[in-house]
């Protein structure tokens, strides 16, 4: 559960900006905060990560994630670190994401930058240990996305090195909408 609207929002701006950019690929998943299940026959095996994508799963919505039924484990994740999860996303969650889930990167983010100190951590599976990803120019990149994260304030955005621009978040579309909108409008007042 998000501890503070600030994570709520950027959690939420996450997980849509992410569904949007992998919308053309159907077998993407994209979701957070749900329950994922890890051990068949336990119920008590779950956690539930913020931000995760997993590739080669088909995308649709679910009551929660079973990683013996899907095939595959999230091979992304971002936790959104707080004063209440910080001990569990640096120590438990950390092992458990390297050795029993074997998620590829692991990504850590303080939006106050009151619990970590680098803000933004970025870890990446090599040989069955998690090594710090490098800071390239601000930024961490993510070779299973392809695209790059950046702390900016509260907000962590996301970097497409392809396009050189921020993937926009849900909030941009709508106010780039509402802008074009309002462009129209006042385009046709003028040929009237």
């Amino acid at each position: 559960m998000a501890e503070t609207d600030w994570h709520r929002e950027l959690m939420i701006a996450l997980i849509h900006t992410l569904k949007a950019f992998f919308a053309h690929n159907p077998i993407v998943y994209v979701s957070g905060n749900l329950l994922v299940f890890y051990v068949r026959g336990d119920r008590l095996k779950h956690l539930s990560p913020d931000v995760f994508v997993v590739k080669g799963v088909h995308d649709h919505e679910r009551p929660h994630y079973l990683i013996w039924e899907e095939g595959k484990a999230p091979q992304f994740v971002i936790e959104l670190t707080s004063s209440s999860t910080r001990d569990e996303d640096i120590d438990d969650k950390f092992s458990l994401y390297q050795d029993m889930l074997k998620v590829q990167e692991y990504f850590l983010f303080d939006p106050l930058a009151e619990y970590l100190d680098p803000p933004l951590r970025g870890y990446r599976l090599k040989k069955g240990k998690y090594r710090p990803i490098p800071m390239i120019e601000g930024r961490l990149p993510s070779k299973v996305l392809n695209l790059h994260l950046e702390r900016d304030g509260r907000r962590l955005r996301l970097w497409n090195p392809k396009t050189e621009a921020w993937l926009r978040t849900p909030q941009e579309e709508i106010e780039s909408l509402k802008s074009e909108i309002a462009r129209l409008h006042k385009k046709g007042r003028r040929e009237e």
